[in-house]
């Protein structure tokens, strides 16, 4: 039964909470607008006309998209204890893992504009339990919400995590509303359609919902949420981070999230909130240690906002950052009233012809024209005008206004990939990038922070709401595919009274080597350069060879694995025909150890080498020295 007055509570805080929120929602659609090419015009002078632009030179845009990186920050994952190493290795593994099996880089390539525009973007963290494959139930799922879309509780500016309650608008079908939450909404209307589009431009569907989801602090410190459309809650729970089972009312059976009614009976389910598990049977740590059966588990909950902020740049008394657009708006101004006046100046000037009032023009294909005039004096009134004015300074004007804008978000011609005319060498250039790298670090660490942080709650879910082990998979020093299992038994640790506790105080951050990782030119001259240096070993050795092979395939250079493998072969082959060498006697009668290739003459490392038929010795070892 719904409670009617916790709905009308939670509307309430959501009008309150948007109301004071107008003002930073009322400038969303704008900056949008700019971004995408706007052509309405604000006034620079009392007499101008507040007139549409008849040509945009999109600054906005330009200076964004320069920004633009597709590169992910790799989960860093740091332990506090020595003995939890394996464990942060075991979460970096998972966590690289989920990056491939979800959609991040349209995710990411969506928040690299959304959040210089708007000064900051959004991601949800969900645990969806229709997510199922044959051998498990649920997985997490991230998904990136809209400034616009988020409430927040009026007066806090800090951050999430120090509000009581956040609010999420999401715009949804009524079908996925009635298969996730079992409500028949067919009969509302769309509340906000402006939540899925400019304000505006997005027209009611019949198809679709707003549904509104409230987050929020319950008594004991935990996370609740309520959630509905219109007037049909959708859900209200106080502990929402709880394990909940649903349970059969008739048999008692638990069943699984997706059963409308019991397996076993048919009877009636339903969800109650359960706070540990006892172990039917011994469970076997990845390292070996061994949790008895019987033992009782306390369910892991993880009392975080699933809602992480990632900022442009922070600015002080503002949830969001400091958007790029507020920064260049006037100037994106200015450049469409000065490119428009430069249009009007061009088409409004030309050139006039002046003619006695009796004088006749022949017209004709030839070439040559003839005027006829009556008079000979009347030759003196024949001139040409030329009426076209001068739209030097306008030019000059509008260069400055655009190097205002550049030197505000400090991208400079060298970060553009322009020619610069200010660096005059190959280091001045380097060094003017440099600066440029600079100015806008502030951005990386703000992305970098919001990874470090989204990564921590998404171990969290795993470690709360994956009964199931599930596959994760890694590459070892050699570059060889190992293959594991992210179980949530394997962070349970035992304390000195016996009882049984989840160990999750890592310290996540990302790797600072990813941006010349996803360089892999870059890197492919580094290993090359490595090897020559003899930074891997001797680089005639085939150990060598296949040590940096093996890096080179990690870097995905074409035909790195196949290269690989051959010297591993051949190096294979050589080694059977030693050991085969090692068991016939030496020339003295007495047989040669087992093992010991290096005193078998026929098989020291240079005869090993020769033995490599030319062209793999050129492919692995001559061509790479050269620099090929």
């Amino acid at each position: 039964m719904a409670d009617k007055n916790k709905l009308e509570l939670w509307k309430k805080r959501l009008a309150d909470s948007e109301t004071a929120y107008e003002n930073e929602l009322s400038k969303m659609d704008d900056r949008e607008r700019i971004y995408a090419g706007d052509r309405s015009l604000r006034s620079i002078v009392a007499e101008q006309k507040a007139e549409a632009a008849t040509h945009v030179r999109n600054i906005a845009a330009e200076l964004i998209e320069s920004q633009v990186s597709s590169g992910i920050p790799m989960p860093k994952v740091t332990p506090k204890r020595r003995a939890d190493e394996w464990r942060a290795k075991l979460i970096e593994d998972m966590l690289r893992g989920e990056l491939d099996r979800m959609p991040f880089e349209d995710l990411n390539d969506m928040q690299e504009r959304t959040v210089p525009i708007q000064g900051g973007g959004i991601w949800l963290v969900e645990w969806d339990n229709t997510l199922t494959t044959h051998t498990t139930t649920g997985d997490l799922w991230i998904t990136v919400v809209h400034p616009k879309q988020i409430i927040p509780q009026n007066g806090v500016t800090a951050g999430v995590e120090d509000m009581d309650y956040i609010i999420v608008k999401l715009p949804q079908t009524k079908e996925y509303i009635k298969r996730r939450y079992g409500v028949d909404v067919s009969e509302e209307a769309e509340e906000e359609p402006d939540a899925r589009a400019l304000e505006g431009e997005g027209a009611p569907s019949e198809e679709m919902v707003t549904q509104y989801m409230a987050y929020y602090r319950n008594e004991s410190g935990g996370i609740g949420l309520y959630a509905w459309v219109r007037d049909s809650e959708l859900c209200d729970y106080e502990d929402y981070q709880a394990r909940r089972l649903r349970r059969c009312t008739v048999c008692g059976g638990v069943a699984a999230d997706t059963d409308k009614r019991c397996a076993d009976c048919g009877g009636a389910l339903t969800a109650e909130t359960s706070e540990a598990e006892d172990l039917t049977q011994p469970v076997l740590r990845s390292d070996g240690v061994e949790i008895p059966g019987g033992a009782t588990i306390s369910y892991y909950k993880p009392d975080v906002y699933p809602v992480v902020l990632q900022k442009n740049v922070s600015m002080f008394g503002r949830l969001l950052g400091d958007s790029d657009i507020d920064k260049i708006s006037d100037q994106q101004n200015t450049i469409n009233v000065i490119s428009s006046n430069i249009i009007d100046k061009l088409l409004a000037g030309g050139s006039y012809l002046t003619l006695p009032a009796n004088a006749l023009i022949k017209r004709d294909s030839d070439r040559k024209k003839v005027i006829i005039v009556d008079q000979h004096d009347e030759m003196n009134m024949i001139k040409d005008i030329d009426l076209t004015e001068n739209i030097q300074p306008d030019l000059a004007y509008l260069s400055q206004v655009y190097e205002e804008a550049r030197q505000i978000i400090g991208v400079t011609d060298s970060f553009l990939g322009r020619r610069d005319t200010t660096a005059t060498s190959g280091k001045a250039k380097e060094f003017s990038a440099a600066q440029t790298a600079g100015r806008l670090e502030s951005k990386r660490v703000m992305k970098n922070a919001a990874y470090a942080k989204l990564y921590e709650i998404m171990f969290k879910f795993k470690l709360a709401y994956a009964d199931e082990s599930r596959p994760v998979t890694s590459d070892n020093y050699r570059g060889d595919r190992e293959y594991g299992e992210f179980s949530r038994y394997d962070f349970l640790e035992q304390d000195a009274a016996g009882e049984w506790y989840y160990v999750d105080d890592f310290i996540f951050s990302t790797d600072t080597s990813a941006p010349l990782a996803s360089n892999r030119e870059a890197m492919w001259q580094e290993t090359r350069l490595n090897l020559q240096s003899g930074a891997f070993g001797d680089p005639m050795k085939f150990e060598t060879l296949i040590l940096f092979w093996a890096k080179m395939e990690q870097l995905h250079y074409p035909g790195a694995g196949e290269t690989k493998k051959y010297i591993e072969d051949q190096l294979r082959h050589i080694q059977e025909q030693a050991q085969m060498q090692t068991s016939q006697p030496g020339p003295a009668g007495v047989p040669l150890q087992t093992g010991d290739v290096e005193s078998a003459p026929p098989v020291n490392e240079s005869v090993m080498i020769a033995q490599v038929d030319a062209a793999a010795k050129r492919d692995a070892l001559k061509s790479l020295m050269g620099g090929a």
